[in-house]
């Protein structure tokens, strides 16, 4: 077991080793090829080379490749490789954590820029401009629709389905209030309505609805720090067991009741984990 866990620990050093020799390959290469330019300015004190070299490495790694490098790091303190199959298992999780946060923030971006169009569309067809020209000028400052802005700048440049661009685009995540625009599209242009009254009774519903979302988001603010603390108190009890002599991981990882214990409580603790996040999203949800 001792001799699986240097392994890997070599390993992990080896990769590292690998990135900061390929970094300096290429500052050696860019001065090389710089050299005929004249005199190159002196670099940067080797303990800034250092700290900059720690600060590209971390940007090259996900966050989630930091739950190997943990796990390793207690691998070696506690010559055991259950910390790297820990860390191991734990990077996917949190690549999903990671992958869902961003998601969500996508999803608002395109929320917002929903909110901004129809605000935007409204002034400009108040200004007198004809429909499908307010909605070219107001697409063009709304980069959170992403690809689906295209779809709906072509439909409205070339004379096609603006309706239905804006119903295929409103299937994307947090841009459902299209398929208001594109209500108040058919209303407006194939019966004669007034477009501006429309988009701005959709524009106050859809900030009311943002509103609505952030101040339930606020109020599960504390809910979630609560989960995160009691997620972090097994941590900390190791952290407080070792400081007080009492070598925790020996204990854990190599002991039979150690192991059972460690078994339980990690089987607790996630059941706890995905229980409290079931709870959060469902009053997301509602």
């Amino acid at each position: 077991m001792g001799e699986t866990t240097m392994g890997a620990a070599v390993v992990c050093g080896g990769v590292m080793a690998w990135l900061l020799a390929e970094r300096q390959r290429e500052v050696r290469r860019a001065r090389l090829l710089l050299a005929g330019g004249g005199a190159l300015a002196a670099g940067p004190p080797s303990w800034e080379r250092a700290v900059g070299e720690l600060r590209r490495l971390r940007g090259r790694l996900r966050g989630e490749w930091w739950a190997l490098v943990a796990g390793i790091v207690l691998a070696i303190l506690a010559a055991s490789v259950i910390p790297v199959l820990a860390g191991a298992a734990g990077v996917p999780v949190l690549r999903r954590l990671r992958l869902a946060r961003r998601a969500d923030r996508v999803r608002q971006e395109r929320a917002d820029a929903v909110i901004a169009l129809c605000g935007a569309l409204a002034g400009e067809v108040r200004a007198g401009r004809q429909p499908g020209e307010a909605l070219l000028r107001a697409a063009r400052d709304c980069d959170g629709l992403g690809e689906a802005r295209a779809a709906v700048v072509a439909a409205a440049r070339f004379g096609g389905d603006v309706p239905g661009a804006l119903t295929t685009a409103a299937h994307r995540p947090g841009a459902d209030g299209l398929l208001g625009l594109a209500a108040c599209w058919r209303v407006a242009v194939d019966q004669g309505a007034g477009l501006a009254a429309g988009l701005d009774r959709l524009d106050a519903a859809l900030r009311a609805e943002r509103d609505q979302r952030a101040d339930l988001r606020a109020q599960l603010s504390g809910a979630r720090a609560t989960v995160v603390l009691l997620a972090a108190l097994p941590a900390l009890g190791l952290v407080l067991g070792s400081a007080m002599g009492a070598d925790p991981l020996r204990v854990l990882l190599h002991t039979g009741a150690g192991l059972g214990c460690l078994t339980v409580g990690a089987v607790f603790e996630g059941a706890g984990m995905w229980w409290a996040a079931r709870i959060v999203r469902g009053a997301e949800a509602a």
